[in-house]
C-alpha cells in the first residue's frame, strides 16, 4: 500500500495568490482585524462616553463635532485601515495605482464633507443667536448650496493636483469659461449678487411686510435668483433680487411705532367753552387705550363749512390690525364724548341769504 504524501502546512502559506503569498494575505487580513477591533473600542468607549456627556451641555458645537467623528472620521479610519493593510502586499504597479487614487479620492471625500458640514455649521450657528431664526435658516439655503459648489470644486481641483495632473490649463479654461458666462449672464449674476446683499445686509427677511413701488404684501420666499412676496389679494408676486436691491423699499415690519394723524371738524353753532374743552377730550379717550401714546391735539383752524381740529397719536405696535382697532374705538369714544356734550359734527353745508326787496306801484 502506497503512503500519502501529506501537504506540509508551510507549504499552504507558501502558496501565491494574486503576488502574494497567503502568509502575507493571512498578515494583511490580522492587520484589518486588528485595526477594526481598535476603532471599534475607541468607539464604544471614547465616543460613547464623549457624546453621553456631551448632552448634558449648553453648547450644541460638541454634538457637532461628535456627529463629524462617527460620520466623517470613523469612516475614513476603517478606509485606512484596508489601505494599510494592502500598503504591505505587493501589487503590480497598475493596481497598487488604482488602490492609491482609491485611497486619496476617499480622504478628498471625507475631508470636503467635514468643510462642508463646519461651515452650514457656522452660518447657522450665527443665524440662530438672531430672531425668527428658522425663517433666516430658509433664507441662508442658497448661500449654502453656493459655498458648497464652490468647496467641492476646489477639492476637485486640489485632489487632480495631487494625482499629477497639470490642473494650470484647467484653472486658465475655468478662468476664460467664467468670463464667458458671466458676458452671457449678467443678469443671473446681478441677481445672485444682490442676493448676497439681500443676506447679509438684510433690508427685509421672510415675513415682513413691504411695499415696493405700487405693490404690497408679505415676503415669502428669498430665493438665489429672485424674491417671492404674497401680496393683500392673495396671488404672489415674483421679484428678482436686482429690482428689489435698486427700488425704495417700506418695510413695515421694523417699524417700532406708527404715527397717525387725523382731523375732524365741528359746526361754527358750537360755542368757545365746547371748543376749548374738545383737544383735553381727545387726549383723555387716547391715554385710557393700551399701545397708544398721545401726541398732541389743536384747534388748527377755520374751514369752509368747520371748525376744523388736528390730533396726532402713536400706535406702539407694527401690526396693522392693531393701528385699526384702535383707530376705530378711537372714533367711537369721541362720537359718544360729543355726543354727550351736544357737540356736533361738521359737514358740508352752504347757506344762502335771499335779499327780497319789494318794488313800489307807479
Amino acid at each position: 500500500m502506497k503512503n500519502l504524501n501529506l501537504i506540509q502546512p508551510s507549504a499552504i502559506f507558501d502558496y501565491v495568490f494574486w503576488g502574494n503569498s497567503i502568509y502575507h494575505w493571512a498578515v494583511a487580513l490580522g492587520i484589518v482585524a486588528g485595526l477594526f477591533l481598535l476603532i471599534k473600542l475607541f468607539k464604544y468607549f471614547v465616543v460613547k462616553k464623549v457624546k453621553s456627556w456631551a448632552l448634558t451641555t449648553n453648547t450644541n458645537w460638541d454634538n457637532f463635532l461628535i456627529a463629524i467623528v462617527e460620520n466623517s472620521v470613523i469612516p475614513l479610519l476603517y478606509i485606512s485601515s484596508f489601505y494599510f493593510a494592502l500598503s504591505t502586499l505587493n501589487f503590480d504597479e497598475k493596481l497598487d495605482k488604482i488602490i492609491h487614487v482609491a485611497y486619496l479620492v476617499a480622504i478628498s471625500y471625507f475631508i470636503l464633507r467635514v468643510i462642508s458640514a463646519a461651515f452650514r455649521k457656522f452660518v447657522y450657528s450665527f443665524i440662530q443667536r438672531e430672531e425668527n431664526s428658522e425663517s433666516k435658516e430658509k433664507q441662508a439655503g442658497g448661500l449654502i448650496v453656493i459655498a458648497n459648489v464652490i468647496i467641492w470644486i476646489l477639492g476637485i481641483i486640489f485632489l487632480m493636483d495631487n494625482l499629477g495632473y497639470n490642473v494650470t490649463t484647467l484653472i486658465a479654461g475655468l478662468g476664460v469659461g467664467g468670463i464667458a458666462i458671466a458676458l452671457a449672464a449678467q443678469a443671473v449674476l446681478g441677481d445672485l449678487f444682490s442676493y448676497f446683499v439681500i443676506f447679509f445686509d438684510r433690508p427685509f427677511e421672510i415675513g415682513d411686510f413691504v411695499v415696493v413701488g405700487d405693490k404690497n404684501g408679505v415676503i415669502e420666499y428669498i430665493g438665489i435668483k429672485t424674491t417671492r412676496i404674497r401680496t393683500l389679494s392673495g396671488e404672489q408676486l415674483i421679484c428678482s433680487n436686482t429690482d428689489l436691491t435698486n427700488s425704495r423699499l417700506h418695510n413695515f415690519k421694523r417699524m417700532q411705532k406708527r404715527r397717525i394723524i387725523f382731523s375732524l371738524g365741528v359746526t361754527y353753532h358750537t360755542s368757545h367753552a365746547q371748543l376749548s374743552k374738545i383737544p383735553e377730550l381727545i387726549k383723555k379717550v387716547i391715554a385710557n387705550r393700551p399701545k397708544l401714546q398721545f401726541d398732541r391735539s389743536h384747534f388748527s383752524g377755520y374751514g369752509d363749512f368747520s371748525l376744523n381740529f388736528e390730533t396726532v397719536y402713536y400706535v406702539l405696535d407694527p401690526d396693522y390690525n392693531v393701528y385699526m382697532d384702535n383707530q376705530q374705538a378711537i372714533y367711537l369714544d369721541i362720537f359718544e364724548a360729543f355726543e354727550q356734550r351736544g357737540i356736533e359734527f361738521a359737514y358740508p353745508t352752504q347757506t344762502l341769504f335771499v335779499n327780497s326787496e319789494i318794488t313800489p306801484d307807479k
